[in-house]
This record gives structure tokens, sequence and C-alpha cells, in this order.
């Protein structure tokens, strides 16, 4: 199989970038992107905020304490996904197969390009250029034989920055790197395989497969690969979103009514990540995991969709009600998620409205 040329794009710090591109006074100020409120998260953070610590998916009162001089926006999706289209359209001057990941991130395959550019490298400096001529933003990239490594690489110069990782490169790039820096391992797998004494990614690779397939089931089978840079999956352009969720394991297991400080910043997470999208969601979705790994899911397709955080965080918890397993169950793990995508302009099929 031929290698694949991919581009992997990331805006830098995307919602914040733009508001201070649109509005003077705020730039070069630490910026947050959020509601203010007691159980409001961070959407983004500028670099001059980053610097104390803020971070996205932070709770909002946490960044109000680390950094007390930062200036609060709250989010416009509606600019934001204006944004997001332009970006796209500098993206299809060079080639059709795009793999958006979100408003501000995508996977471009120019093992092909229709510029007709010497190499990718080439492209992502040209498309980096329009970008910041165009629309007055920067944008970080990543250039690699596979969209795994340009991920990571794009990561690795930013903000405003470019990694190139050859072909024969990958091998020495990804030993020293910690495992974390494997995109999908979390804390909770991470520190399952420092438990195995796997801390690097040269540490992953000395690993059997079969070993990895009994600690970790399928994902321990991705594992292997990924630690040799090897990942076959193809730019899909235009794929529809599925679902989107966001989960946590506790540090230790929790009752239900335990639950409800976390499904109430989960649901807030996942609301955020769902305003990416230009699709609506339907179906909103419990999942628990008991302390004996049985998974437990909810779900309520309410009438019209969710339209606001609080609705969403309300179907959420009442979800809850419908899980019936006597005081004294302990659960491990929460997620809130969404799902039963559609177009704005498609009518939804109304036999799934009462589920």
């Amino acid at each position: 199989m031929s290698l694949r040329k991919i581009v992997h794009i990331d805006m830098d710090a995307f919602y914040a970038s733009v508001e201070q591109r649109d509005d003077p006074k705020l730039r070069g100020r630490p910026v947050v992107v959020a509601w203010k409120g007691k159980r409001s998260v961070v959407c983004a953070a500028s670099y001059e905020a980053r610097r104390f610590g803020v971070r996205s998916a932070m709770a909002a009162i946490h960044a109000e304490r680390l950094c007390p001089d930062a200036i609060f926006v709250p989010p416009d999706f509606t600019r934001y996904r204006a944004v997001s289209h332009a970006v796209r359209e500098i993206f299809q001057r060079h080639t059709d197969l795009i793999e958006p990941l979100s408003l501000d991130e995508a996977y471009l395959d120019v093992t092909e390009n229709k510029a007709g550019l010497p190499t990718a490298t080439r492209v992502a400096v040209t498309i980096r250029e329009q970008i910041l001529q165009e629309l007055q933003l920067t944008a970080s990239a990543g250039v690699a034989p596979n969209k795994f490594l340009a991920k990571i690489a794009s990561d690795w110069r930013k903000p405003n920055g470019l990694f190139v990782i050859q072909p024969t490169e990958v091998e020495g790039f990804l030993a020293p790197l910690p495992v974390g820096r494997i995109p999908g391992v979390g804390k909770v797998t991470e520190k399952k395989l420092e438990q195995l004494g796997i801390r690097t990614v040269g540490d992953l690779r000395e690993h059997e497969l079969e070993a990895l397939e009994n600690s970790f089931g399928r994902y321990g089978i991705r594992l292997h690969g990924l630690a040799r840079g090897l990942d076959h999956s193809p730019v899909v352009p235009n794929r529809p979103t599925q679902s989107i969720s966001a989960e946590d394991t506790f540090e230790y297991d929790v009752t239900l009514a335990e639950t409800e400080p976390m499904i109430r910043r989960l649901a807030e997470k996942t609301w955020i990540a769902s305003r990416k999208e230009s699709r609506i969601a339907r179906t909103v979705v419990l999942k628990l995991k008991t302390s004996e790994f049985n998974i437990l899911t909810r779900s309520h397709t309410p009438e019209s969709p969710p339209s606001s955080c609080e609705e969403l965080t309300t179907i959420a918890l009442s979800l809850r009600e419908r899980v019936d397993m006597g005081s004294r169950q302990r659960f491990r793990l929460v997620g809130v998620g969404l799902n039963n995508f559609y177009a704005p302009d498609d009518t939804p099929d109304q036999s799934t409205l009462f589920e």
C-alpha cells in the first residue's frame, strides 16, 4: 500500500481567537469563553489565560480563581460556525478529502492535491498562510503518513506551528513519547499501562499483542498498532456524527445519589461539544457503569430536541430516576451523551419522537 500524505489542521484557541480578532480590546488579554456561574465550564481559553493554568472543560469558577483578571465572554456558536465554514472553503481549494473533527480541526488527505503543490508540507504551509491572510487567525498543522501521527504532530509546535513526521522518522519519534500522548489514552488507561510497566510508547512497543489484548480487549490491538506508528484509517469526508458524549470514571465508587454533580458537569461538556455540530441531536443518553463493571444506559427522545444546556441536564438527571438497583449499589463511571442526529432542514422521523 502506498503511503498517504495526511495533514491535520487545528485552529489555535479557536473560539477565544475569534473573540480577540473581532474585539481589539481583547487582544493580548486573558480571555475565557464561558458562561459565568458555579456550574458552567470553560469552552475555550486564550493563550494568555492558559499561562495561568486555565483549560477547556475546566469549571468556570475554578478558571476565575486561577486567573482573577480573565475576561469572560459568552460563547457565540453561530459566529464560530461561520468562521469554520470559511476555513473549510480554504481546505477545499486543496483537496476534497476533508474529515472535520469539530469546528476547529480536520484531517486532510493531500496525497494528491488540487493546487499541484509538490509536497504535503507545502500544502500545509499554504493553508496556514491563507487562513492568516484571509481570516486573521492562526492554525497549527501536522504532516505525516497517517491520521494518528498527523494529529500528534499538529500539537507539537502549538500555537501557530508546523511539524512534519517523515516516514523514516516514525519509530524514533514515537519511542520516547509518554503513552498519554496517544489519542484515546486517558488518565485511567494511562494508570493501568503504568501498572504494567508501560510509561512510554517504546515500552508499549515491547509488549506482545496477546498481552495487550488480554489487558485491554480490542483497544489493546489498536494500541499495539499505534505503538508502531500504524494507522490505516482513511480520511472520510462528510462523516455524519453518530453521537457526542462525555464520561468520567470516579476515583472511588459512589452511590447513584452522589452522581448528580458529575452528571451536571458532563451534561455541560456534552452540550458545548454539540454546539460544534451543524446537525441537531434528538436523544439524550445516560450511561452508568457499576462497581462490577456492568454497563447500564437509559435514553429519552423528547418531543423537541434539547434547546439549552439546562434542558439537557434536566433530562439526564431524570434518566437517573429510571435506574432501580437499590441504595447499596455503587457506580464507578457516569456519562452523558446525545445521539439521533438530523440536519436542521430535515424533518425528523416522527416515529422516534416518543422513545
